[in-house]
């Protein structure tokens, strides 16, 4: 029988067959990151179509993927500044009086970031009853799937947190690799995208003595939601709305995704009416083509499309949260979760996004011509051998300073698609 799975050993195209497969099956992993990717290219055949592309504008993700036509490891984005003027009326002499308009931008950088696995010896394969080399393409490719969605999300919500188990393929920010692993700057959200929970409502990010201004029942609830509702309504440049494809209703209802840890979701799905909003997010799917952000642990509620995100970025007593200190800079400063929540309570970060919120980017690795890579070895006269999965890759919030009055009298750093929701959480155990 044909071994279709896995190439055998030695074989020349071994490199690139293993690493378009490995890069295709990533592409389309299903993670709740992968779900918040606009739409590609359409085929896998070629492996240069896959990667000299972009993905919609329209969803949190905008993924770039051409990074070949030039030398270099850095993507810059553009955004043209909001422009405000009053009209010239009647006969006024109109010529020369143009508004400016203004462009600033941002960049990114890419890494290569690699997974070697160990596949044993000779030995090895005598005494084990299983077979190393089959178990561990999928075991590396995990480790690289984790990552890249991880690293993901600790740009997305600009804190890695402080939740630490076998899971996290990030570690945490007193790592000393951890700005080499997370290869951009992980920024706090700016001062105009930063909330907290406060009672039966919302407030901007607010520290008292040195504590986050927060308390033990500023839990995430319906009301939250409602909250925040009203302050992105009123919000100067709010996070533009995401347009599944398929969706008919994104014109006349349109939507924006939050993101919420498990023990948010959990306890907000135990508040009366949580079954409605399961299915109005059912209902919405079935105008949208069955798109996998409606379906699942999903309620849509106030045009927000709260989700469980898979990992928490979670403080506990005495952890400090990074903020920005200025609307004006990015200076950051510390809060500290308040002592008196002891055991019992923490700190859960959810984030609401709209369109292109982080940016991904690749670029091509020399040996395959694509961005994931793949590559066995024998060592030490054959006895021995290792397998490796890679990729070259980097993410970023897409941040801009923005001119919010349209008239140049005031700039604001703005995270262009992330608003950050701070709220309780009741721990267990």
């Amino acid at each position: 029988m044909t071994d279709k799975t896995h190439a055998a050993y030695g074989d020349k195209t071994n490199a690139v067959q293993q690493s378009v497969g490995l890069f295709a099956k990533s592409l389309k992993r299903n993670s709740i990151i992968n779900k918040m990717v606009g739409t590609m290219q359409k085929g896998e055949g070629s492996a240069e179509a896959q990667i000299k592309n972009q993905s919609s504008t329209h969803m949190p993700i905008l993924r770039v993927m051409d990074l070949g036509k030039q030398k270099g490891d850095e993507v810059t984005f553009n955004l043209v500044q909001p422009v405000n003027a009053y009209p010239i009326m009647g006969s006024e002499y109109a010529e020369g009086r143009g508004v400016g308009m203004s462009i600033v931008e941002d960049r990114l950088r890419v890494d290569q970031a690699r997974f070697p696995v160990d596949l044993g010896n000779v030995m090895t394969s005598i005494r084990s009853p299983v077979d190393f080399r089959r178990l561990g393409r999928p075991i590396a490719q995990d480790l690289l799937d984790r990552y890249s969605d991880l690293s993901t999300l600790v740009h997305l919500c600009g804190a890695r947190g402080f939740q630490n188990n076998a899971e996290w393929a990030i570690p945490l920010a007193t790592h000393a690799k951890f700005k080499k692993i997370m290869v951009n700057d992980v920024k706090a959200p700016t001062k105009n995208r930063h909330y907290l929970a406060d009672g039966a409502g919302v407030q901007a990010f607010t520290v008292n003595a040195g504590e986050v201004d927060i308390t033990s029942t500023d839990l995430f609830l319906p009301d939250t939601v409602d909250s925040m509702r009203s302050v992105v309504d009123d919000m100067v440049l709010p996070p533009p709305c995401i347009k599944v494809e398929g969706d008919n209703g994104s014109d006349d209802s349109p939507l924006r995704l939050w993101l919420v840890s498990p023990t948010q979701y959990n306890w907000f799905a135990k508040q009366p009416g949580f079954r409605t909003l399961q299915s109005e997010a059912i209902a919405r799917a079935s105008n949208a083509n069955q798109h996998p952000l409606f379906r699942g642990e999903v309620g849509l509620w106030n045009n927000f499309l709260i989700r469980k995100m898979s990992h928490p970025i979670r403080f506990r007593a005495g952890d400090p949260i990074r903020y920005s200190t200025s609307y004006t800079s990015e200076a950051e400063d510390n809060a500290f979760v308040p002592a008196s929540f002891g055991t019992t309570h923490a700190i859960d970060r959810s984030i609401i996004l709209g369109g292109q919120a982080l940016a991904e980017a690749f670029a091509a690795h020399k040996g395959t011509g694509i961005s994931y890579f793949w590559s066995e070895k024998e060592l030490d006269h054959g006895d021995k051998a290792e397998l490796l999965v890679g990729a070259i890759r980097g993410v970023k919030k897409i941040r801009f300073n923005v001119d919010v009055n349209g008239d140049g009298s005031e700039m604001q750093y703005t995270d262009h698609g992330v608003i950050t929701v701070d709220t309780v959480v009741k721990l267990q155990g």
